[in-house]
């Protein structure tokens, strides 16, 4: 009920905000004087009716606003959700420290380079994965000036984030 009247609100004050009237001229240029601009100009900050809340499932449906990982490092944000796909260019020996990790670094179609840590706790290893293979991804994009780091390619056994996944020659890892 809340979210139909919110929805309303914000497409009449779309509507309201569309058809004002055309501000007049200064009569002897026929150009509108900079006062006048500025008087009419009017901002807008609308948030998305979608919603990046968790709901505990994994669909798609649920999932959040995804991202290129291009656009995400050009905004140089972290901790957010990332959907792309790539070319593997180095492989890079496990992070066996907590948490075991598979990682490897891939070069996306924009020239950029992420390092993917791939949880193999949670997840199974990619183990035929090699130099020149492509893959598509869903994770957790980290910034960094390298390109980013991404992480949480795998599902989440406590429900409270968004599952990942690796594409790789007709499999999928999570």
């Amino acid at each position: 009920m809340f979210v139909t009247y919110f929805k309303t609100l914000i497409l009449a004050l779309l509507v309201s905000a569309c058809s004002q009237s055309e501000p007049s001229a200064d009569s002897n240029s026929g150009k509108q004087s900079a006062t006048a601009v500025k008087s009419q100009t009017q901002h807008l900050q609308l948030k998305s009716l979608g919603s990046n809340v968790f709901t505990g499932t994994s669909n798609d449906s649920d999932a959040p606003n995804l991202r290129s990982a291009q656009t995400l490092y050009l905004a140089k944000l972290s901790d957010v959700q990332v959907e792309d796909n790539g070319k593997v260019i180095k492989i890079l020996a496990n992070d066996n420290d907590g948490s075991r990790h598979q990682k490897f670094i891939v070069q996306i179609a924009s020239g950029q380079t992420l390092l993917f840590a791939h949880n193999i706790d949670l997840a199974p290893r990619i183990d035929d994965i090699a130099v020149g293979d492509t893959i598509s991804f869903r994770g957790e994009y980290e910034y960094n000036p390298k390109g980013g780091i991404v992480h949480w390619t795998h599902h989440d056994p406590q429900g409270s984030n968004f599952g990942g996944w690796i594409k790789h020659n007709g499999n999928i890892y999570q």
